[in-house]
This record gives C-alpha cells, structure tokens and sequence, in this order.
C-alpha cells in the first residue's frame, strides 16, 4: 500500500505519518521510486501502536521509541524484563532519602521485596506519599495495606495471561500493558467509586 493508504487505514494524517517515519519510529517502506513507497500490514500494525502511545497514552516521541526498542530487542532473561519494563514506564523525580528508605519499610511490611531493577517504582511511591503529606490529607489506618493487596490481585491476574510462547511476545504484553492499561485501571477505579458512592448516598448527607 502507498502512504496515502497507510494514512487513511490508520486514521493517521499523512503528515504525521511521515514524522513518525523520520523519528525512525515507524520503518521506511519497500522504494518502488525516487520518491515513493510501498508499505505492508507490518506498518500498519506498529503505525497503530505508535498512535496509542502517543496519543491515547501521551508518551512522549523518545518514551515511545524507548518502549518500541524495548519490544523489538527485548532483555535476554525474565527477570530482566520486568525490570527494564518498570524503569522505563516509571519515570521518577529525586526523592528525600529518608522518604525512600521509610517506603521501602512499608513495601516490605506487605511481603514484598525491594530488589535491583525495582527502585523506579519505589521512588515513585515515596514521591507520591511525600505528596500526599505536603498536602496535608491523612490517609487512614489500614487503607494502604488494603491498597497493596488489592494491586498484588490485580499483579496475578496481569502476570497469569504474559505470554509463554516466547520472550519478544512476553515483553510486548508487559510493555503495552502496563502503558495502554493503565488509564483503563484508572477509570475503573473511577467509576466503582461512583458506584460505591451512590450506593451509599445516604452516608454522605448531614446529619
């Protein structure tokens, strides 16, 4: 297919098209000519991957050619991959150390380890209850240790359907679902509050 093609199959301006092809994060076409192209279902595909993680994700061009590199190199061991899937979708700003290390505290009280290749996610944590904290809003008692469990849960259901065929296929389910599935958890979460509270209407009215 011609780029025009491409274009109108993805929904994707040409324009835009044609950027992605000079970022390198889609592959040049097959030259039929000095100047034109011929592109396959392959381009398709990884054009409508790019959209998602761009777009509908809002990575920025070097996140999203950081994830696609990921894909089509993957890590060489298991272990490896979760933990370069975690340091590149877990972008962190500096934190206080003693913040750091009070978090790590906490995630071990809940059975988890707090090995190399997982301090991104970590430092993440302790950024966001530092947050939390200048805030000044309590979270109460229990609520985190309910938040943890609830997300190991989520973990086994995720983990359970990583593909076991081969490597490359593991690391692109768990690249594209942690990135694409994120905002989908979120407004779940969204909605079952909406449920909650509706359902209990009648605790949120004065007294």
């Amino acid at each position: 297919m011609r780029i025009s093609e491409l274009s109108r199959r993805a929904d994707v301006p040409v324009a835009t098209v044609k950027f992605y092809l000079r970022e390198g994060l889609l592959p040049p076409g097959e030259l039929t000519s000095a100047t034109q192209a011929r592109y396959a279902d392959a381009h398709l595909e990884r054009l409508r991957l790019v959209r998602a993680l761009v777009t509908g994700v809002g990575l920025s061009i070097d996140s999203t050619r950081q994830v696609l590199a990921l894909i089509d190199h993957p890590p060489g061991e298991v272990a490896e991959v979760f933990g370069a899937v975690q340091q590149l979708l877990t972008p962190t700003d500096a934190v206080d150390p003693a913040r750091e290390r009070s978090t790590r505290t906490l995630v071990e009280q809940w059975g988890w380890t707090c090995e190399e290749g997982y301090d991104a996610p970590l430092r993440r944590l302790a950024g966001a209850l530092a947050a939390v904290d200048a805030a000044g809003f309590e979270i109460p008692d229990g609520v985190l240790d309910r938040y943890a469990a609830a997300m190991h849960a989520v973990a086994e259901i995720e983990i359970a359907h990583v593909p076991r065929t081969s490597l490359s296929e593991a690391v692109r389910y768990m690249v594209l679902g942690s990135v694409l599935m994120e905002p989908v958890l979120l407004a779940v979460r969204r909605l079952a509050e909406a449920q909650v509270a509706t359902a209990s209407e009648e605790n949120f009215r004065p007294g």
